[in-house]
């Protein structure tokens, strides 16, 4: 499988002292990539050494196969996408006339701007000002930004941290689809929610290194406890270990029709987390 994204041993110093160390994983071409970890793990760093903003200490880093000294191009730029605490919009502007704009720096047909605003739920507040919006609405126009010349890798950092619940799920359509399109998704977020509903695979960071990677479902089976929790009508509840000796009670168990619930223990992303580092993914 194709990469867009080849990191090794990538280290990061701020006035000497190490905020990214070791770091290693690859992204590949169709996949969302979710990297995971709190306030002040390397997230955000990571994604400004990777589309240009920062230089690494040491290390290779490869995006859509150029090199850290191309990161700068306008060929590197036309085909990368990036939702950042850096991304900024043209406050006294319409919603529209910015996306207009950014069409025009990125040659993308006008056509676009309808449907970016579908994606991120924005049709009906095209000639707003942008000085007017909440929050939330102008987390939604830069995403709107950073989809309008349908990158091939997009950077998404926390895109949905000042969302309510359906306004995430109506982005969360969107990458969806633009993922299926072909779209490569790099997101960086706290959310476990949202890093299990999106993700294809995770990397969980934590004091500048990668602490686990892997597919989250292989994440949970992989930290579970291996025991079936089952509740029966009569009120009992039973721990049972998944082994092949067990089989025959919850056969029977079945057969006399007494289980009203049945589930396994597989923890959440961020039971994981807290597993691995310690600590809580806020």
């Amino acid at each position: 499988m194709k990469h867009a994204i080849q990191v090794k041993k990538l280290r990061k110093e701020f006035n000497k002292k190490a905020a990214l160390e070791d770091v290693d994983f690859e992204v590949y071409q169709g996949e969302i990539f979710g990297l995971l970890g709190p306030s002040g793990s390397g997230k955000t760093t990571t994604i400004k050494i990777l589309t240009g903003e920062l230089k690494k200490t040491s290390g290779n880093v490869s995006v859509l196969d150029m090199k850290p000294d191309l990161f700068t191009s306008s060929d590197f730029k036309s085909q990368i996408g990036i939702l950042s605490d850096n991304s900024t919009l043209y406050e006294r502007l319409t919603v529209y006339d910015n996306l207009k704009l950014f069409c025009k720096l990125y040659n993308a047909p006008l056509q676009q701007i309808d449907e970016v605003l579908i994606q991120v739920n924005l049709k009906n507040d095209s000639k707003k000002v942008v000085s007017k919006l909440s929050k939330g609405m102008k987390q939604r126009v830069l995403l709107a930004k950073a989809l309008i010349h349908k990158p091939k890798l997009i950077f998404l950092d926390e895109p949905t941290s000042a969302l309510d619940p359906g306004n995430m799920a109506h982005i969360h359509q969107g990458l969806r689809a633009l993922n299926k399109a072909g779209t490569t998704i790099f997101l960086t977020t706290h959310n476990m929610e949202e890093a299990t509903e999106l993700c294809d695979r995770v990397a969980f960071l934590h004091k500048g290194q990668i602490q686990e990677l892997d597919k989250p479902d292989d994440l949970r089976y992989k930290y579970s406890n291996n025991t079936f929790h089952i509740e029966t009508f009569s009120g009992e509840k039973l721990e049972i270990e998944n082994v092949p000796e067990n089989a025959e009670q919850i056969k029977e168990l079945i057969i006399e029709g007494s289980v009203k619930r049945m589930y396994t223990d597989n923890p959440t992303l961020g039971q994981i987390f807290l597993k691995v580092t310690g600590r809580e993914l806020v």
